[in-house]
């Protein structure tokens, strides 16, 4: 017992040899510097999933936002709005680091310009909410759930269709998720491409 103390005492002696303060004080500079990095990092994070930011690029405020402010997301009678990112971003860590590398594409997007003029939208527009519509339910629509869940609706002040597709056995039995219902709950919904027939000459 007494070594072991004398062996802590130890540590918090002056160093007789001047460069062993190194030691120390490089392992507070680098608490001081993961401090600052994960401190910036959590910034960065909150920062990009406000409402400002989503909007900040002429593609989101010209051509998906205009949408957004027409649908139940932004105005309803109960005074609850979610923003982009409650619908895009997962709230749980673990899901919410891959899904922002995953997003960081976008930015290459934006500056190369590919979907910069509405026809250029128009055209992708179709693809890209089939991935968005993808994930959701691959997901299991976890975004949605972060402000619905079944075991919190009142059914009963539902109509008869929707009482259905809520139900736990409906789920049970189809699979289906919040997605494959409410598409175009908060963007228009996209046109199919046109399907081109195969004219290929038989052999």
């Amino acid at each position: 017992m007494f070594d072991r103390i004398k062996g802590w005492a130890k540590l918090w002696q002056i160093p007789k040899r001047w460069w062993l303060l190194g030691i120390p004080v490089g392992g507070f500079l680098a608490f001081v510097i993961g401090v600052l990095f994960l401190g910036g990092f959590y910034v960065a994070l909150e920062v990009s999933n406000t409402e400002e930011f989503c909007i900040s690029c002429h593609e989101m405020s010209e051509f998906i936002y205009p949408e957004y402010i027409e649908g139940p997301h932004y105005r309803n009678a109960s005074g609850v709005r979610a923003i982009c990112s409650d619908c895009h971003v997962p709230h749980d860590m673990l899901y919410k680091i891959p899904k922002k590398i995953y997003a960081s594409r976008e930015i290459w997007y934006h500056l190369t310009g590919a979907i910069d003029t509405r026809e250029e939208f128009e055209a992708t527009r179709y693809e890209m909410a089939s991935r968005v519509w993808e994930y959701m339910r691959e997901s299991d629509s976890r975004e949605c759930r972060n402000c619905h869940s079944r075991e919190a609706m009142a059914l009963e002040m539902q109509g008869r269709q929707a009482q259905r597709k809520h139900s736990d056995e409906w789920y049970e039995r189809t699979g289906e998720t919040c997605i494959d219902c409410h598409q175009g709950i908060a963007h228009h919904l996209p046109e199919p491409p046109a399907v081109v027939p195969d004219v290929t000459p038989a052999p």
